[in-house]
């Protein structure tokens, strides 16, 4: 299968996925805020939130995991395979135990000093975090089953343990509103229940389904593929905490300055940007794979296809988007919330423009981590990831108003662009000038006609939900003429009007197929 039928095939799986379960989530949210009540719903996210803190650590292990395992399987070599999964089994059960010590002693310090939890709910809520400590430890164990399923491009069974997933957490707060237990308690215990469900299942499945899932550390290790492993998580991990960190600087930052008013528009933007980013990130799951299996099978050319494909697929789907966002945002805001917080429209705004230019480099991240020289693009990555963090501080200090500091680090995305385009022209051969001529100037010649003709309505139209949707319209299908026109060339094209052809084909055979089978009367 060409690069392009992988991508949309399995980017169609999981869009299909990702709109069912972000509407059950958000549907989850608000049953759980109106059972539970603001003060049990606050406990259960500020106690649980603890536990996220971990996140940046798994992503980063998980990374390697993935890179590792896709990699064996491009080169086909089932005994490194095995390797693969052994060692990022041992990894993963030693975070998963350093992870409990951190948490069992962080927890006695956040309830002594850091909570401000009502006495009598304290108990509830130590409770609550032993459970999410759980969570916490099982999602750990299940990466390396995770990364072999993305690994091996089976977004099918993700995409169905992604929905069970999420009807079960709706089934979990529905049975809030009825249980005469304690409510906290049972969706804790419930939630945690399903996590631990959900990881069994996962290892079976993967056990039964692939060969290479075979534990048994002591016959299939490798001290220098450990030592690699190893040193791909840590630089990953300098990287990701580094911009972690810079992120939530922003808020600090802000409050320091303007206060929690100011702050609740930092959470308003980074909670929509959040939302509409999913769409791009389930883009990168599809295509990640695939460009590290292309480098694994010592084919440059075809990850450095996947990784432009990807880049082009992922910028056009969240542009459809962002472009009417951006546009709508004043009325959308005023819709949504009735009182938007000061300064909320134009964080968004800033957020989401910065985020459009970071798409334009983002798959190429995974073409350096394909290759696996990923040292001196970190180190680099993450001494700059704080300069947008202490110019916006200093053009705050001057009286510049709230927003300068998203400024900053859209100024900033711009820079650290560069740094992607030049480790991946270094580490991976990509040619400056294809990328400013077949990525970047169709992205932004499609971005400026799609806008242009998705505000007319906001010239011709007074402000209402009816010009709000006919935006929406008008950008998303400007979007899809002028992308399809200019956003991809020809051979990309081609190859998904082949794909297309041959998915219909498919799919009428099997009508066919099913017809004939069924008796007549």
């Amino acid at each position: 299968m060409s690069a392009s039928k992988t991508v949309v095939k399995n980017t169609a799986i999981l869009y299909a996925r990702m709109l069912l379960t972000v509407f059950l989530s958000l549907y989850t949210t608000r049953i759980l805020v109106s059972s539970l009540g603001k003060g049990d719903f606050g406990i259960f996210n500020l106690v649980a939130g603890a536990t996220i803190m971990l996140n940046f650590v798994n992503e980063s292990m998980a990374a390697a995991s993935q890179r590792f395992i896709s990699y064996s399987l491009g080169a086909k070599e089932f005994q490194k395979q095995k390797t693969v999964f052994n060692i990022s089994v041992i990894l993963h059960i030693s975070a998963a135990l350093i992870a409990l010590i951190v948490l069992e002693g962080g927890g006695w310090f956040l309830f002594k000093s850091a909570f401000k939890i009502d006495a009598q709910r304290i108990d509830e809520a130590k409770l609550v975090y032993q459970f999410a400590i759980v969570t916490a430890i099982f999602t750990i164990i299940a990466v390396p089953y995770d990364a072999t399923m993305t690994a091996h491009e089976n977004m099918t069974a993700f995409a169905i343990l992604g929905v069970v997933e999420a009807v079960f957490k709706f089934g979990c707060a529905y049975y809030t509103i009825s249980t005469k237990f304690d409510k906290l308690l049972a969706f804790s215990i419930l939630s945690t229940t399903l996590t631990i469900g959900l990881t069994i299942s996962k290892v079976i499945y993967c056990h039964l389904r692939y060969p290479e899932c075979t534990i048994a550390p002591r016959k299939y290790f490798s001290s220098k593929i450990f030592h690699e492993m190893r040193s791909f998580a840590g630089w990953s991990l300098l990287g990701t905490s580094s911009g972690m960190l810079s992120n939530y600087g922003q808020g600090i930052v802000i409050n320091s300055f303007f206060g929690t008013i100011i702050n609740a528009a930092q959470g308003v933007a980074l909670q929509v940007s959040g939302q509409l980013g999913a769409f791009a990130r389930t883009m990168m799951r599809a295509v990640n794979p695939l460009i590290a299996k292309s480098e694994g099978a010592g084919d440059r050319q075809a990850m450095l296809r996947a990784s432009v494909l990807g880049t082009k697929f992922s910028f056009f789907l969240l542009a459809a988007f962002y472009i009417p966002f951006l546009i709508e945002m004043p009325y959308v805001f005023r819709i949504w919330l009735r009182d938007p917080p000061d300064f909320a429209v134009i964080f968004c705004q800033l957020v989401l423009l910065r985020n459009l230019v970071e798409q334009l480099t983002v798959t190429f991240i995974s073409s350096i981590s394909a290759v696996g020289n990923i040292r001196g693009y970190q180190i680099i990555s993450s001494i700059l990831n704080f300069f947008p963090l202490l110019f916006g501080y200093l053009l705050l200090k001057r009286g510049l108003p709230a927003y300068a500091i998203h400024v900053s680090f859209l100024i900033y995305s711009f820079f650290s662009s560069g740094v992607i385009i030049y480790y991946t022209k270094r580490h991976c051969g990509l040619s400056l000038s294809f990328f400013m001529r077949d990525i970047a100037g169709r992205a932004i010649i499609v971005s400026i006609l799609t806008f242009a003709i998705g505000s007319l309505p906001s010239v011709l139209i007074s402000e209402s939900l009816s010009r709000a949707l006919v935006t929406f319209a008008a950008s998303v299908t400007s979007l899809i003429f002028f992308g399809a026109r200019i956003g991809f060339s020809s051979p990309d094209r081609s190859e998904i009007a082949n794909f297309a052809k041959n998915a219909i084909q498919k799919f009428s055979e099997k009508v066919i197929k099913r017809d004939s089978n069924v008796p007549s009367t």
